[in-house]
């Protein structure tokens, strides 16, 4: 196997490793192309730890094991909802139909509390078994207690055992993907 080149992470420049002989620039761009490339979903991630609550928009998730039912999702570090599950130690995650795209652009950034409303940036929601938010109008939802994390650098993977799920919204919508929006997350 060929030696790979690591260059450490910065915002400003390409991200190692590179093949030998390559340039950075240009292959850091077609692996961003290709990782761009790989269908993901787009969700939104409910976290809780005591009365603090957000929601975040997320695409790093997916079925890990089927018994126990285990789900991950990856959450950088630097987020607020990170933060919320070390803590809390659950999530949820709402399955949003592609008619609900914009609502998604609302929790990029932390999401204000609004209490007693039952809001999150001004769209209802509501608590899931464990307490996590979940988006009122989802599609669909998974309900999880995080079993596991794993240290992944710039995130950390937090496997969640599912407890609780639920269907929502108008029956055989088409469900949200990242590709129905302009937004990108590949490294």
């Amino acid at each position: 196997m060929a030696s790979l080149t690591r260059v450490p992470s910065a915002a400003a420049g390409p991200v190692g490793p590179f093949p030998p002989g390559v340039d950075a620039l240009d292959y850091d761009r077609l692996r961003r192309r290709v990782l761009w490339s790989m269908p993901s979903g787009l969700y939104l991630l409910g976290s809780r730890n005591g009365d603090d609550r957000n929601l975040m928009t997320l695409n790093w998730a997916t079925q890990v094991a089927a018994e126990p039912k285990l789900v991950a999702v990856s959450v950088e570090k630097a987020a607020r909802t990170h933060h919320l599950l070390l803590g809390g130690g659950v999530f949820a995650i709402s399955i949003l139909a592609r008619v609900e795209r914009s609502v998604v652009r609302a929790f990029v950034k932390p999401a204000t509390w609004e209490g007693m409303a039952s809001s999150l940036n001004g769209h209802p929601v509501r608590e899931a078994l464990t307490g996590a938010p979940i988006l009122s109008s989802s599609a669909a939802w998974l309900d999880c207690g995080v079993r596991h994390t794993l240290d992944c650098g710039s995130h950390t993977l937090f496997v969640g055992e599912v407890v609780a799920a639920g269907e929502g919204g108008p029956a055989g919508a088409e469900i949200l993907r990242m590709e129905d929006t302009r937004m990108n997350y590949g490294g």
